[in-house]
């Protein structure tokens, strides 16, 4: 009984972070700063891999991929081009980034548990790294996939040509810069609202988040 109940803690905590995910990625969607698209749904995904674990981060990776395809810019620009390539890689780039967060908090979260007089300093990091890690692989994997399945929207067939280093170079001091600006400005605030939540809530996280509330552990702090 105890377990179908966290199970439905545990849904109803990702349905929440999925709504938040869907609404900050339409919005996303359409507003535009330059060619800019200004996107929060990055962090809900990160929230949700290190509440709820890498394959609920992968999850939430997905919910942004599936809303990425149907953007204004991916439907003009990918889609007529490879359209199935164009799905990979909105899937993948953020599915894979969800997956790899959950993994680097829960080797954290392992490593405080380990180390009694460092859970707090490895249970902090383990939320930034988290957090930081996904605008990089959502970056790094657009280009590696832009490089192979879109040459032909640079200009040339050779996805290196001169064109083809001026749009990464778009996208990092851009796209990656903001995403990842975002990310670090926002993860000490990711690591206070984690505090409250798991201190306040019982929605079927997947980790023990008791010791990082704990008086000892504030003191400690």
């Amino acid at each position: 009984m105890n377990n179908n109940r966290k199970k439905i803690q545990m849904l109803v905590g990702i349905a929440l972070l999925s709504a938040l995910v869907i609404v900050f990625q339409v919005i996303g969607n359409h507003v535009v700063i330059g060619t800019v698209n200004i996107t929060l749904a990055l962090i809900p995904i990160a929230v949700g891999a290190i509440l709820y674990g890498p394959l609920a981060g992968g999850f939430l990776g997905l919910v942004m991929g599936a809303i990425v395809i149907a953007a204004p810019g991916t439907i003009a620009t990918f889609m007529p081009v490879n359209p199935w390539g164009t799905i990979l890689i909105c899937l993948t780039k953020t599915g894979l980034a969800g997956l790899v967060a959950g993994f680097i908090f829960k080797g954290f979260a392992k490593l405080a548990q380990k180390y009694e007089d460092k859970k707090m300093i490895f249970f902090t990091v383990g939320i930034i790294a988290a957090t930081l890690i996904i605008p990089i692989i959502n970056t790094g994997e657009f280009i590696i996939g832009a490089s192979i399945l879109f040459r032909s929207i640079f200009g040339a067939e050779d996805s290196f040509s001169d064109a083809f280093p001026k749009v990464v170079a778009a996208v990092l001091t851009t796209n990656f810069v903001i995403e990842f600006a975002i990310s670090a400005v926002l993860s000490p605030a990711i690591v206070y609202v984690i505090k409250v939540i798991t201190k306040t809530t019982d929605l079927g996280f997947s980790q023990d988040f008791s010791y990082f509330n704990s008086k000892q552990i504030a003191t400690e702090a």
